[in-house]
């Protein structure tokens, strides 16, 4: 792929990215990376925002002196223009943040290349090598993106993410659509824009634990000291498994201290932790879900308790699973994930997306099928063959 005249343009202040957004904004697409830190923050630290359109590239200094974002900010947010992304999950996380709302609508070239037989979650260094045969070199990834002036080195390396981006778009898009698989990857795209991932709401930060019981009184307290520690994190910018880890809140939730020197003496618990200026806090949000449970506990539906589901069939829905997306050149997660076999092993019609539509089609007749009898696997040397009985 030619690289255009190879110009940097490192934008550093507000008239001059007014001037780039209106050339970006010729066209009906932005391709659009992020380098951040957040190591040792709650939120990430936005260091360069790279943007692409056909014929243009710019890289925006986020940390500039006087720079307003606000040219760029209403530009990735319009909606008639589809922004892209590779793997856009934490890019999504910084522009909700930073516009207000998660900017619609996407296009994700690592789900479209599930899509288009370039494997399950590829990398974008794989993605650019196998698409457009260019190189990715990842020696400037991992540098120090806060120090100023940036070398010319990270510059490059920065914009040539962009502009294999939007010659992948173009590619896989083209693709995409002359084999009629746009809407394979909408409910994808659809999931990367629900508001929920990105809003970080306290109230529902127990989500990300797992549930080893569901009793009100575990559930309360996982879940008010769940809500305690996420709040601790934004207000002091810290990660939240540097305020308190994982298995220190599931400890907590089962042992429910209630005192300092009972909380001190918990093995998970960071050794001093009482005395510290959290420590109050915490006990706390313990003693409020400890006096209260059904106000703190949520509503948490408890698994299926029917055992199980036959290992064989299991077994056989996941040889017919690899050989129809082999057939079809698509990634097997795209079509159905583990859980869904599961439950398509369990009963004999469930309400799983693998039943749906597209994925109903290429896969979930032929999975019923093989479930009655009326289909059947046999060995060749070209590898599955699917037979109906």
């Amino acid at each position: 792929m030619k690289d255009d005249d190879g110009e940097i343009r490192l934008i550093t202040d507000t008239a001059a990215l007014e001037a780039a957004c209106e050339r970006l904004g010729q066209d009906d697409f932005l391709a659009v990376d992020t380098e951040f830190h957040r190591e040792t923050t709650y939120w990430p630290q936005v260091c360069l925002i790279q943007v692409a359109s056909s014929d243009y590239d710019v890289l925006v200094d986020p940390l500039a002196k006087g720079i307003d974002l606000a040219p760029l900010l209403k530009l990735i947010a319009d909606p008639s223009r589809t922004k892209v992304f590779h793997a856009a999950r934490q890019d999504l996380e910084i522009f909700a943040r930073l516009i207000g709302h998660v900017p619609g609508p996407v296009f994700d070239t690592q789900i479209a290349a599930m899509a288009s037989g370039l494997g399950d979650s590829i990398s974008y260094e794989n993605l650019v090598s196998r698409v457009v045969k260019g190189t990715v070199d990842k020696s400037s990834q991992f540098t120090d993106w806060v120090r100023r002036p940036l070398t010319e080195k990270q510059l490059r390396y920065a914009r040539g993410d962009v502009v294999y981006l939007r010659e992948i778009y173009k590619i896989l898009r083209a693709k995409l659509e002359k084999q009629g698989r746009m809407e394979w990857i909408e409910d994808e795209h659809a999931a990367l824009l629900d508001p929920e991932i990105y809003a970080f709401d306290p109230a529902t930060s127990w989500k990300r634990l797992k549930i080893r019981k569901y009793r009100n009184d575990y559930l309360a307290v996982l879940a008010n000291v769940s809500a305690w520690r996420e709040r601790v994190a934004q207000e002091t910018d810290k990660p939240r498994q540097r305020i308190l880890k994982d298995d220190a809140i599931q400890e907590i939730a089962q042992q429910k201290p209630r005192t300092l020197e009972a909380l001190e003496r918990m093995r998970a618990v960071q050794q001093g932790f009482g005395k510290s200026r959290h420590g109050a806090g915490l006990l706390n949000a313990i003693n409020e879900a400890v006096d209260n449970p059904d106000k703190y506990a949520p509503q948490v539906d408890e698994p299926d308790r029917a055992g199980p589901p036959p290992g064989a069939i299991v077994e056989l829905l996941k040889v017919l699973l690899k050989q129809v997306s082999d057939d079809a050149g698509v990634a097997t997660r795209l079509i159905a994930n583990a859980a869904d076999i599961e439950t398509l092993a369990r009963d004999s019609n469930p309400d799983i997306d693998a039943l749906k539509g597209w994925r109903r089609e290429l896969f979930g007749e032929k999975a019923l099928m093989l479930k009655t009898g009326k289909l059947a696997l046999a060995a060749s040397t070209k590898g599955v063959k699917i037979i109906e009985v």
